[in-house]
């Protein structure tokens, strides 16, 4: 599921392209409804002609209700600049097209909407212009599509083109930590506490234990429902109304957070990387309060610079925003700031729960230039080239994260395959990454390998043991080396790629003597004159011999006609002894007892007695 949204000045046709395309008036409040205008969040739904389901989030255009405006637009997939025709760019699309800019919004397309209220001439000056105002932004690259809500003019184009557009975008990633930033709160009667927003991170469920961020306030869903119709596990990208248990009204409000239990604390300052917009009037002082904005929250601050006194319009700089109330965020997200009247810019999020740094420090810039150089997940990895297998709380350390954070992600790196948990639980679990983990195996079995050269293999109990890996995660390792073409799984064996049982004229010479004997010699095969021990286990392994005691193997094939004519004797006659074993094959008690107590073992047969009954 996918999320559109709109974006762009007062008045300028967002809410009825909404109705529009989708036959919904996103417009819910009564207040709405009299002045014509969208003052809070709207939502919507439609079917694009491939069958595909989309949300819609309109936002409102109102210089007041811009705090609302990005309470919507966190989560949205693919963004609608809507600009009247009549009227062209005005401040709000400007600011709109900012915020979009700083949310790295990279999706969308320019929607010249009231197209017929002006004629040629007049759309193509306004074209102009919208390109020459997109330009250097995310949506530098966006079409410009002119439809009019009234006569229905383009609106056909413009679902093929969100349709086009949604193609080749990657689904909301399951990484199994599921939030829910809330964008609205009601409820509805008989059933209680109701909050709605756009699902990231994971999955939710029915019956799911929650807890609600930053109170810590526990609940549980109750409900779940997607564009009205009930689920019972919403999918992350979708928006989601969930019905929370146990919670009244007064207890959750918009810019709080649903999650999973004892994985997201919330936090009163962050390490981001703040960048100014350009055509500010002033510059952006040290400590200067702002309203910051995540996800759907909003808080006030204060931004203290960490490089200089003043950051410049269009400037960026490294930064702590310190809050007055904590906020339910993680490393990664984007963030907005804005001043009582205007948007100033916006940026990252390096680092949560970030100690006070001391301003104009090499060592702290350079400690954030690491952390900024990737994801957290990133940066686990990047150490982990260098140290492995580690202590996860190390690791925590070695990369300046918390240890909740270090978790998260290092959940999120075995999720996806780039690192495996070698044993323990929490910070003292042992964790190594996917290609360290390769490397190690390389060389373990590389080496058993050289060792061994007969083998087939190397036992996958030796490997695991070798490792110091759980029963649990193995298998999935073997799985995920395997599917990345580092191992070869031969069920009971491993071994690289390439290799091959490889004898020399000498050996082949004894192995064909002794398969000949032992053919010769069917029912009674010599005890003697056996090859070395490598050669023999090879043979075992190759499954061209049976050895069913210490001093008896037989050929495989003759192995399997010798089982097959004694389980049709059982079946016919009920039961079978040595004696008549032995008389069934002409051959000798030693014989006929290796091979039964070797049938008992494997499970075919089951003694009682001095008999002998199929299992």
């Amino acid at each position: 599921m996918f999320v559109v949204g709109t974006a762009g000045h007062v008045d300028h046709g967002k809410s009825v392209l909404v109705h529009a395309l989708s036959g919904i008036d996103p417009d819910r409040l009564p207040e709405e409804k009299e002045r014509g205008m969208t003052i809070d969040l709207g939502f919507a739904w439609l079917k694009l002609p491939s069958g595909r389901e989309v949300s819609i989030v309109d936002v409102p255009g109102h210089e007041r209700f811009i705090k609302n405006m990005l309470a919507g637009v966190g989560g949205i997939d693919v963004a609608l600049l809507i600009v009247a025709a009549d009227e062209g760019v005005m401040p709000q699309t400007r600011e709109h097209l900012a915020i979009l800019d700083i949310l790295r919004v990279e999706r969308g397309i320019v929607v010249l909407t009231k197209k017929d209220l002006v004629d040629e001439d007049w759309l193509e000056l306004v074209n102009l212009d919208v390109s020459e105002v997109i330009q250097d932004t995310s949506l530098a690259e966006a079409s410009i599509l002119a439809v009019s809500a009234y006569t229905r003019e383009g609106l056909d184009e413009l679902l093929a083109a969100i349709d086009r557009l949604l193609d080749d975008t990657q689904p909301k990633k399951d990484v199994g930590r599921p939030r829910l930033p809330i964008d609205r709160v009601f409820t509805v009667a008989g059933f209680g506490t109701v909050a709605t927003g756009t699902l990231i991170g994971g999955q939710l469920s029915v019956g799911q234990e929650l807890e609600i961020l930053p109170s810590g306030i526990k609940t549980r869903i109750r409900g779940l429902q997607v564009h009205k119709h009930k689920v019972d596990t919403a999918m992350p990208g979708n928006r989601v109304a969930a019905n929370l248990a146990g919670v009244d009204l007064h207890e959750v409000r918009r810019g709080d957070v649903v999650v999973t239990s004892r994985w997201l604390k919330p936090v009163k300052a962050l390490d981001v990387k703040l960048q100014l917009l350009r055509g500010l009037p002033r510059p952006l002082l040290h400590n200067t309060p702002v309203t910051f904005h995540t996800g759907s929250s909003e808080v006030l601050g204060k931004v203290r610079l960490l490089e200089k006194d003043r950051l410049e319009p269009g400037e960026a700089c490294w930064a702590q925003i310190v809050l007055a109330k904590p906020v339910a965020t993680v490393k990664g997200d984007l963030f907005v700031i804005r001043s009582s009247q205007d948007t100033l810019g916006g940026g990252e999020v390096i680092a949560t729960q970030a100690k006070r740094h001391r301003r104009f420090r090499s060592d702290v810039i350079e400690s954030l230039v690491v952390l900024e150089r990737g994801s957290a997940e990133e940066s686990l990895v990047a150490a982990l080239e260098e140290k492995q297998p580690i202590e996860l709380s190390n690791l925590a350390t070695r990369c300046n994260l918390s240890f909740l954070e270090a978790e998260t992600a290092m959940q999120a790196l075995v999720s996806e395959g780039k690192a495996v948990v070698l044993s323990g639980k929490g910070p003292n679990s042992v964790v190594i990454s996917i290609r360290g983990l390769e490397r190690t195996v390389k060389r373990i079995v590389g080496s058993h390998q050289n060792q061994f050269p007969l083998r087939r293999g190397m036992p996958k109990e030796e490997l695991r043991n070798r490792l110091k890996i759980t029963p649990q995660a193995f298998g999935s390792v073997v799985d995920q080396l395997t599917k990345n073409g580092i191992l070869v799984d031969e069920e009971t064996t491993v071994h690289l790629p390439g290799h091959q049982v490889r004898l020399s004229k000498e050996q082949q010479a004894t192995i064909n003597t002794f398969l000949k004997l032992l053919i010769d010699n069917p029912y009674t095969p010599p005890g003697e004159s056996w090859p070395e021990p490598e050669l023999l286990n090879m043979l075992v392994e190759q499954r061209q011999v049976v050895k069913v005691s210490d001093n008896v193997v037989f050929v495989a094939s003759v192995y399997d006609e010798m089982v097959k004519r004694i389980t049709d004797y059982i079946t016919s006659n009920g039961k079978i002894t040595v004696g008549e074993v032995k008389d069934l094959f002409e051959t000798t008690r030693k014989y006929a007892v290796a091979l039964m107590e070797y049938l008992d073992a494997k499970r075919i047969t089951r003694r009682t007695g001095d008999e002998r009954v199929l299992v």
